[in-house]
């Protein structure tokens, strides 16, 4: 596969970063020559500079023959640009770009909708259709997928991670395991026997950093990562074997009322008790009018007098969210000390993140890392239909769809004990219509399953691919 990516900064950083060495041309072009250098030093990649909507430019990153141009540059009127000169000119066959302002999301939806509309029995757009010339085939928007992460992890608390497949029908959780769960200390054969009525499979454990091959024999330990999949009906009981249950938040303080922190003050703020903290007076002053229940303050998250006369020792979360990773950290560390029962911090810069694990923060949040997976889902080839990139990109969870049947499909008409799957590779579950099935070992894929796949290391990704793509004669 061809890929050019447009913009040079961390998303696209880290996404060349995520694609190099996994039989893909990568191209980035970006006007920041020592962006690009640094790039180059460390990547196998081509760089080019220049203005990333000018033809000539798309032109000489090798836009007439690329499979899939990204736009991901800090500009939306430029990824827009990007994208519409990449088709009409050199029919660049996919298009993403990556849209942050809210007036441009809302009509870029629109037309993005009404153009899926317009296409009946497979035939091409009629000229009058008034949304032909939306070319964009896919609208990332990192502020509403980092607020749909958090709402997960509200929703679930206790949880590091919650990620969903299949319509939400399916989830894979990251909990940490901690005395006083009644699966630790035990083998993970005894999940059954503790939950009789319930199926889970543990996918994944990371014991100090380094991955542990889950067997029936394995003994869960305290502090181990366990990633397990269940029906998301089921996350609660299967979290409650591995750690004591935490009460639902109830009083949320949340720093910085931007897209991502209005966007959760809105989405919470009937079921909690809300109070957001936010510098600019205008922008709070707007904030207050859209809010229906929410407080909002004007101040800052590191105020250490505010968060006092705000009773800080009883906020159940603090979550910061601001544009400064400094300020998140700072007011995130102040409203630990001062008694917050948790806090969540968002972190753009990996060195800090990396810094974040020695300390007393709770859950550190990368808005690349789940942007870049929301990319990935289209990049990917094979029946691959959604991607999360975990353990900052070290590793994979996957939802693959198996087409084809028993003579042209590598999994159809299989049992998984039968399917040799690359190392470090389990199947956690199928979702077979409206049922979702816990992988075991003579489970029989059929057509249409979707299987839910956990891959700690993201370089056998290649042989997942293939191992989801139908023979040349599947129709």
């Amino acid at each position: 596969m061809k890929i050019i990516i447009l913009g040079a900064g961390q998303v696209g950083g880290s996404l060349a970063e995520n694609l190099v060495g996994e039989d893909s041309d990568i191209t980035i072009v970006d006007s920041d020559r020592a962006a690009l250098a640094e790039l180059k030093d460390k990547l196998d990649l081509r760089a080019v500079h220049g203005h990333a909507s000018h033809p000539q430019v798309l032109l000489d990153a090798g836009a007439d023959d690329a499979d899939l141009v990204i736009a991901v540059t800090n500009s939306d009127e430029i990824n827009m640009a990007a994208c519409h000169v990449a088709y009409s000119l050199y029919k660049v066959p996919t298009k993403i770009a990556r849209i942050r302002n809210d007036d441009y999301l809302r009509v870029a939806k629109h037309l993005f909708h009404s153009k899926k509309a317009c296409f009946k029995d497979d035939k091409k757009l009629e000229k009058k259709d008034p949304a032909a010339g939306f070319v964009i085939d896919e609208l990332i928007s990192p502020e509403t997928l980092v607020t749909g992460y958090i709402r997960r992890l509200v929703d679930y608390p206790g949880a590091l991670q919650v990620l969903q497949f299949a319509n939400k029908k399916v989830s894979l959780v990251a909990v940490r395991a901690y005395y006083g769960g009644p699966l630790v200390g035990h083998a993970l054969s005894a999940l059954r026997e503790h939950m009789p009525n319930i199926d889970a499979r543990v996918a994944a454990i990371f014991r100090q950093g380094r991955p542990v091959r889950p067997q029936g024999t394995t003994i869960i330990e305290a502090d181990d990562e366990v990633f397990f999949v269940a029906a998301t009906g089921h996350i609660r009981a299967v979290m409650g074997e591995l750690q004591k249950l935490e009460n639902h938040y109830k009083r949320i303080m949340i720093v910085g009322g931007g897209n991502i922190g209005a966007g959760l003050a809105k989405q919470l703020e009937e079921s909690h008790q809300v109070k957001l903290i936010e510098r600019n007076q205008k922008r709070a002053e707007a904030l207050s009018q859209e809010l229906t229940d929410a407080t909002v303050f004007v101040g800052d998250g590191a105020d250490h007098e505010l968060l006092s006369e705000e009773h800080i020792e009883q906020t159940d979360l603090f979550i910061a969210v601001t544009n400064d990773d400094e300020a998140n950290i700072m007011s995130s560390m102040l409203a630990k000390r001062m008694g917050a029962k948790k806090v969540m911090v968002l972190i753009q810069r990996s060195v800090y993140a990396d810094l974040m694990e020695d300390t007393n923060i709770d859950i550190t949040i990368s808005p690349q890392q789940i942007t870049i997976s929301a990319l990935l889902s289209h990049v990917r080839r094979g029946d691959i239909s959604n991607v999360y990139s975990l353990r900052r990109g070290a590793a994979e969870a996957i939802e693959a769809i198996a087409n084809g049947d028993s003579m042209t499909s590598k999994v159809v008409g299989r049992r998984i004990m039968d399917i040799k799957l690359p190392p470090g590779a389990t199947i956690g579950a199928i979702v077979r219509d409206n049922d979702v099935l816990i992988a075991h070992d003579k489970t029989e894929i059929k057509t249409g399953d979707h299987v839910i796949l956990f891959l700690i290391d993201k370089k056998h990704i290649g042989d997942i691919e293939r191992l989801f793509s139908p023979s040349a004669f599947f129709l």
